[in-house]
């Protein structure tokens, strides 16, 4: 189930075709490029949802549990399935603050220098990947990609 829109076909599938079912084809490229970026963060122990925990926290500080789900667009419980490991081999803080069903996520010491060390692996696989698209569908398809979640009625 594979819809190719060519310039030389120039044909635009129906939104009713099955085939060009929107979930499914985001799901099949997102499995695909997650599957990519896994393999260039692999040397580092990384896969790349863990790589955008550490990257989110390296950028905006520590978050409770609640605000680091709401920037990943995750639900609680896959981000605590995502977090364990992490904290596990030290790259991430959980604690309590004062009022204790609050969950502070922290970037450890360790985990910068794993973030800092996984960096240039993803920076590879990003620019493979923008080469592979080409610049200007690159930024089209991030484009694309951001207009698909804000027609959800997500943020």
């Amino acid at each position: 189930m594979h819809v190719m829109v060519t310039q030389t076909q120039n044909k635009i599938p129906s939104p009713r075709d099955v085939t060009a079912c929107t979930c499914f084809n985001l799901r099949k490229a997102a499995r695909a490029v997650s599957q990519a970026y896994d393999a260039a963060l692999k040397p580092v122990g990384l896969k790349a949802t863990q790589f955008s925990v550490l990257a989110t926290l390296d950028t905006v500080g520590p978050l409770p549990m609640t605000q680091l789900a709401e920037q990943l667009l995750v639900d609680r419980t896959a981000l605590s399935r995502n977090l364990k490991p992490l904290e596990r081999d030290g790259l991430v803080r959980l604690a309590g603050e004062a009022d204790q069903r609050v969950r502070l996520v922290t970037l450890t010491p360790t985990g910068k220098q794993t973030f800092e060390a996984a960096r240039p692996l993803w920076e590879d696989m990003q620019m493979r990947m923008t080469r592979a698209l080409g610049e200007t569908d690159w930024a089209q398809l991030l484009g694309g990609l951001d207009a698909a979640v804000v027609a959800t009625g997500k943020p």
